[in-house]
């Protein structure tokens, strides 16, 4: 195999790409959210743990109070972000019609020591980003007030439910978690999954559109052409990995083994876009290649993910410094299989080239 006439493929196929608007598309999509990673942190990580709205502060919101009820009108006092105010319900609902009010709470008239059931009705002004903070906030507050209406009802009690206490305290931390297990995953395999799907084609459409023949005129032997657009699209994974980490590192995020990483990443998806060109090149049609290869990728992702050490975990690891010293068995494991998706795409290949 002539590796200059690889190479030289390779380039032609990098400078095709930026043809596919698609692909365009897509990496500049993971551009624009690794450049500004900091700044949809808090919007992406508040759909992915919605509590977080609650933790918004330094604003004080008007809530009007309908009713008599003591102990609740207490408890908004006493949240700095709430400023409570007793009102008629019909001026209070129409404060928070001209948003006056960010919301309005008005409890039942039912007696804390009652035996009703206590009943609170909350308005808010819907499809509004400050209603979901707003009723973030509240929620906590209702929480405690049921728990005062709990103790105050105790004696009615025929039982007393078990208390279920943690071994050790759990302290949540849902930025961290938002990073290190969603995003940085995310960020770093969208290139693998771009990539491979690149390659099946970059093979198949040599097929459909029967330029095949025109490339075999040239020195080029078919091995060379599938492993110069193999290379090509491997070519593509470190340097948007690479930029990504760089980008997450500017933006504050610190990634503590950057080339272990790196590493783990490329050797990952290169398994994958050899996978992929297999594939391509075993059905050489684009639709039942992308078809098998998806579902393969599905399968191979579920077993992968039975395994506590698997690349993706390894690399959620590595980046918070973390990870056990046998990555790197892990590393040289991914490398072998590498070589392995080789050798099975030169045999495919030779196959074809020469029955």
């Amino acid at each position: 195999m002539n590796l200059s006439l690889v190479r030289i493929i390779a380039i032609k196929e990098l400078k095709s790409i930026r043809s596919e608007k698609t692909i365009i598309l897509a990496i500049l999509l993971q551009l624009f959210i690794a450049m500004f990673s900091s700044f949809l942190m808090v919007g992406l990580s508040a759909m992915y743990d919605p509590s977080m709205y609650g933790r918004i502060t330094g604003i004080q919101y008007g809530v009007g109070f309908v009713g008599n009820e003591t102990i609740l009108f207490d408890l908004f006092e006493k949240e700095p972000s709430f400023k409570p105010y007793r009102m008629d319900p019909g001026i209070a609902l129409g404060a928070l019609k001209e948003r006056q009010l960010a919301a309005v709470v008005w409890p039942s008239e039912t007696l804390p020591d009652a035996e009703d059931p206590v009943t609170v009705t909350l308005y808010t002004i819907s499809n509004d980003i400050q209603s979901t903070v707003i009723e973030v906030k509240i929620k906590d507050i209702l929480l405690e007030y049921e728990e005062i209406l709990r103790d105050i009802r105790k004696d009615r009690m025929d039982f007393h439910p078990v208390q279920v206490t943690p071994s050790r305290p759990v302290v949540q931390n849902s930025f961290y978690e938002f990073i290190y297990g969603l995003l940085i995953p995310m960020l770093l395999f969208m290139p693998a999954i771009i990539s491979a799907g690149l390659v099946i084609d970059l093979i198949t459409e040599e097929y459909q559109q029967q330029t095949l023949d025109t490339l075999r005129s040239t020195p080029a032997t078919l091995e060379e052409i599938v492993y110069g657009k193999i290379l090509a699209c491997i070519l593509l994974i470190p340097f948007q990995a690479g930029l990504w980490l760089i980008l997450l590192t500017i933006n504050g995020i610190h990634i503590v083994s950057l080339i272990e990483v790196l590493l783990h990443v490329v050797l990952t998806s290169a398994a994958l876009v050899l996978i992929a060109a297999a594939i391509a090149v075993y059905y050489r049609d684009r639709t039942k290649a992308q078809f098998i290869f998806s579902t393969a990728v599905i399968i191979v992702l579920l077993l992968i993910l039975a395994f506590p050490s698997n690349p993706i975990n390894l690399i959620v690891l590595l980046a918070s410094g973390g990870a056990p010293f046998y990555h790197w068995g892990v590393m040289a494991a991914m490398a072998s299989g590498c070589l392995i998706m080789i050798i099975l795409v030169r045999n495919l290949v030779m196959k074809i080239e020469y029955r």
